[in-house]
């Protein structure tokens, strides 16, 4: 059989370079991990093959009894691991799996009461840009300006003002827990339906280290990808009541044929996440989070809401005289990869913005521990407090490599 190499030796050249690059850098996307091995041969499997519209024994094409198989186990491991009553794990991405919510329980031009996205919510919570805004009437709640939690007073006063249809609780850049509770009782009290959208702290939920919504929302999204530790994609838990309506949005509603070499990736990490090892290497991921947070605090940074709860932290640069876009680009040059991200109130825009979103699941993920937090505050500072010097980037990058040569990924990829 020809390898990859044979047939397209640009992209295997590409792929080599990605191995290389990923082995190479500090990688501190808080969105970003790196699966197993065994999810990485699951998701390059003959599964790409298959069509299988519809679902486990209700299919559209034939020679399906095997995929469906996989697709059982998936949801069978994910409701499992969750305590879900239904598990949907047909959605490409976290951002299908609230589309497919929204196009479940809403009509166009329905009342959505969700995070807003510059005190950390997500383009699916109502960006003008994003179809929810374009389809739905948003109310955007946020944080409190002297804590920077979410002003559950705020989201109260404005469920009872504007009565919406769908009560969102999550996003992607807040550093603290969510307490879910507080969302069902004014979901509750108002007549809302509570979605709650954990796709970064999905793990820490399934590991029992934050607040679960299974139980108090009536839909729970997620990607599979981030704190989960699987494949890119998405998934919906909800009540059984709400079941059959999903799996009906899901396919035929905004998606056809399901990724099969995906959901078996999806199967394969649901697995894994069910081990005694996985729940201590979630008590890690937070772990590091807490100590790479201590040691930038340590070093005079603020930090969003003063710290982290979960494994991502919001680092405001602007104290420093400088901008998340020129924090991110530095860094990057000194292989220490990370993301600009607008803080609560921020007066810049998106693209330049305020500060830098940090997280810690990859490189728990290679081993590293406290001690490798406390290094890599170290290097983050020596970039940030010297920006622009080509010397110190420099300088750093022969330490991130010299990190990162101790922590091995992927060692047969990159050769």
């Amino acid at each position: 059989m020809l390898r990859l190499a044979d047939v397209d030796p640009d992209v295997a050249k590409v792929l080599r370079e990605e191995a290389r690059r990923q082995q190479r850098n500090l990688e501190l996307i808080a969105s970003e991990n790196f699966v197993s091995e065994a999810v990485l041969e699951a998701v390059g499997s003959v599964l790409t093959n298959k069509y299988a519209e519809g679902y486990p024994g209700r299919r559209y094409y034939g020679g399906c009894e095997v995929v469906d198989v996989v697709e059982e186990l998936a949801i069978a491991r994910a409701r499992e691991l969750f305590g879900a009553e239904h598990a949907n794990v047909q959605p490409h991405s976290g951002a299908q799996a609230n589309m497919a919510v929204y196009f479940t329980a809403l009509k166009p031009g329905d009342v959505v009461l969700g995070p807003n996205l510059a005190h950390g919510g997500h383009l699916t919570a109502g960006s003008p840009v994003n179809y929810s805004g374009k389809l739905y009437s948003i109310v955007a709640y946020g944080v409190r300006r002297d804590t920077e939690l979410i002003d559950l007073d705020q989201v109260r006063d404005l469920a009872r003002a504007h009565r919406p249809k769908l009560i969102i609780a999550g996003g992607s850049a807040f550093p603290r827990a969510i307490d879910f509770g507080p969302f069902g009782e004014i979901a509750r009290e108002v007549g809302a339906i509570l979605m709650a959208d954990i796709a970064h702290p999905a793990g820490l939920v399934a590991a029992g280290l934050h607040p679960s919504p299974v139980g108090v929302a009536d839909f729970v999204t997620t990607t599979t990808h981030k704190t989960l530790r699987g494949p890119r994609g998405g998934m919906v838990l909800c009540r059984a009541a709400h079941a059959p309506a999903l799996d009906k949005t899901v396919m035929p509603g905004v998606q056809g044929g399901p990724l099969m070499h995906v959901i078996a990736g999806k199967a394969v990490a649901f697995r894994e996440a069910l081990t005694p090892e996985w729940r201590a290497y979630q008590r890690r991921i937070v772990k590091n989070a807490t100590a790479l947070a201590d040691a930038l605090l340590g070093r005079g940074y603020r930090l969003v809401s003063g710290g982290t709860d979960t494994h991502l932290i919001l680092v405001d640069v602007s104290g420093r005289g400088i901008t998340g876009k020129d924090a991110q680009e530095a860094l990057d040059r000194a292989w220490i990869t990370v993301n600009k991200n607008t803080i609560p109130f921020d007066t810049k825009g998106p693209m330049v913005t305020s500060g830098v979103r940090l997280g810690t699941p990859a490189v728990t993920t290679r081993g590293m521990a406290e001690a490798e937090m406390a290094v890599i505050a170290g290097l983050i500072d020596r970039v940030l407090s010297n920006l622009g010097s080509s010397a110190v980037e420099a300088a750093v990058r022969g330490e991130v490599q010299e990190l990162t040569s101790r922590f091995p990924l992927y060692p047969e990829r990159t050769t």
